[in-house]
C-alpha cells in the first residue's frame, strides 16, 4: 500500500477519533451536575487529562497521517544491462580449405543462413556440406541451429 493511501486512512481514522472524544465531552459537561453536586468534582479534572490525552494521540496521527501525504513516493529503481559490443574474433583462414573459405565467406555475409542455401549456392551436396560445417564448427568458427526440418548456420561469437 502507498504512502499517501496509508496517510489518508490516518487522517480518516483520527477525525472519526476527534468527532467521538468531543461528542463524550459535551455528553460529560452537559450532565456534570448530575455526577458531582460538591463545587469542585474529583472526576472532573481526571476527565480533562484523558481528554487532553486523546486529543494529543488524536493530534499526532493527524500529522503523521499529513507527512505521509507530503512524503514522495518509493523510487523504483531500474537496473538495465549494458551490453558492451565483443570486438569480432579474427578467424585465422590460413589452415581452412578452399571449399571451407567459401562456404565461410557465404555466412559472413549472411550472418544467418540456411544450410540448404548453403548447398545451393555452392553446389555442393549434402553430406559434403554437412562435413565441411562440422570441421569449422570443430574449429570453432561457426554454430549450426537446428530450425524445424533444417539448420541455420551462424558466425559463432
Amino acid at each position: 500500500m502507498e504512502n499517501k493511501h496509508v496517510g489518508y486512512i490516518l487522517i480518516t481514522v483520527s477525525i472519526i477519533l476527534l468527532i467521538n472524544v468531543i461528542s463524550i465531552n459535551s455528553i460529560f459537561n452537559n450532565n456534570n451536575n448530575n455526577f458531582c453536586t460538591e463545587d469542585s468534582c474529583p472526576y472532573h479534572q481526571s476527565f480533562n487529562q484523558i481528554i487532553y490525552l486523546s486529543i494529543s494521540t488524536i493530534g499526532l496521527l493527524l500529522i503523521t497521517g499529513i507527512v505521509l501525504i507530503k512524503s514522495k513516493p518509493e523510487e523504483k529503481t531500474i537496473i538495465k544491462e549494458i551490453e558492451v559490443e565483443k570486438p569480432k574474433k579474427e578467424i585465422d583462414t590460413s589452415e581452412l580449405t578452399s571449399e571451407e573459405k567459401e562456404t565461410l565467406e557465404l555466412i559472413q555475409e549472411n550472418k544467418a543462413i540456411f544450410q540448404a542455401d548453403l548447398i545451393e549456392k555452392t553446389g555442393y551436396g549434402k553430406v559434403k556440406m554437412t562435413r565441411i560445417i562440422d570441421r569449422l564448427e570443430g574449429k570453432d568458427i561457426v554454430e549450426r541451429k537446428r530450425r524445424g526440418m533444417t539448420n541455420v548456420v551462424v558466425m559463432k561469437n
